[in-house]
């Protein structure tokens, strides 16, 4: 039905307001997504960010009469987004957290019949419910089965459906018959425009984590190569001054002719390497050991008795 011209002056005005005041927007597509569930976006959104939905040819001619009246603006990339069905979702926020938000909108659907599938669809094995006069439904799908207590049961996971595909009449009512909803719908985030610039809503999934995993992979690359050319940088730099150390120990040791602490004891262990094995905690020394052993017996002998009676009389002729 169309609108009204007080209402197309209102929703023209509506979103002219909405180009001037926000400065970012995600395009985003709303297939599949029903009235409800686009209300409880907006509510979940309210404060911020607005969502404007509306015909393409509407949406095209606001943008255009925008950018007549505001010739700096650079919102006239918009006008290409307005292809299938799409809406935009307004904001001066965080674009991250508007993302989250609407990914967090998604509903699980039932899949119907003509639908194109999203994703994969796989039924798991195990019993299904259905008794046994509906074994010819599944050897209709080529599904194998099994009659387990008195019910139909699948006796391995069976890909019922590729993504991209469209969904069949029997798919459908299979899927119906176990209780599946194998899809589920939302805004599907498009584009991002951010100050005059537009790109894929991909670019919002790097994160300072992602970025600082690939800076430091990056990094060791070029220490690498810099190391290989012998060509000195800022990232080589650490690592050229631990293999010199490295180098310079090693000389030392086997010129014996320069001493320092560190040298000194790596020396001594190639010397005695058995003591190696005394280097280590936990099993104790054996010569502090040995010494305890030596005390604990002085000690004992120490306390022994002098006599030589049965009674400890000293000369063992007690009276009885």
């Amino acid at each position: 039905m169309p609108l009204s011209p007080e209402r197309k002056a209102e929703y023209f005005d509506t979103f002219k307001n909405l180009l001037s005041t926000y400065s970012k927007c995600f395009v985003v597509e709303i297939d599949n997504v029903g009235s409800k569930q686009l209300q409880d976006t907006r509510k979940t959104l309210r404060g911020k960010a607005e969502v404007m939905m509306g015909k393409n040819t509407m949406m095209r001619k606001v943008i255009k009469e925008y950018c007549e009246e505001n010739p700096e603006s650079e919102a006239i990339k918009l006008v290409d987004e307005c292809r299938g069905n799409v809406g935009f979702v307004f904001t001066n926020g965080d674009l991250g957290g508007i993302k989250e938000i609407l990914e967090a909108n998604t509903r699980p659907a039932p899949a119907k019949v003509g639908a194109v599938a999203p994703v994969d669809v796989v039924v798991p094995k195990g019993p299904t419910g259905c008794d046994p006069g509906q074994t010819a439904f599944f050897q209709t799908l080529q599904i194998a089965t099994k009659i387990t207590r008195g019910q139909i049961e699948m006796v391995a996971d069976t890909h019922l459906i590729q993504a991209g595909e469209k969904v069949t009449a029997s798919q459908a009512a299979l899927l119906q018959k176990l209780d599946i909803c194998p899809f589920s719908y939302g805004m599907l985030l498009k584009s991002v425009y951010d100050n005059g610039s537009l790109f894929d809503a991909k670019v919002l999934e790097i994160t300072d984590d992602v970025l600082t995993a690939q800076f430091c992979e990056a990094l060791g690359i070029l220490a690498s190569i810099s190391l290989a050319a012998g060509f000195p940088t800022q990232a080589s730099v650490p690592h050229s001054l631990v293999n010199a150390f490295k180098m310079v120990l090693s000389v030392t040791i086997e010129l014996d002719t320069y001493s320092f602490d560190v040298a000194d004891q790596y020396e001594e262990y190639l010397k005695d390497p058995s003591k190696f094995a005394g280097s280590g905690g936990g099993g104790g020394g054996g010569e502090a050991a040995a010494e305890v052993v030596e005390e604990e017996e002085e000690e004992e002998e120490e306390e022994a008795p002098q006599g030589g009676g049965l009674f400890g009389d000293d000369d063992g002729d007690g009276d009885y």
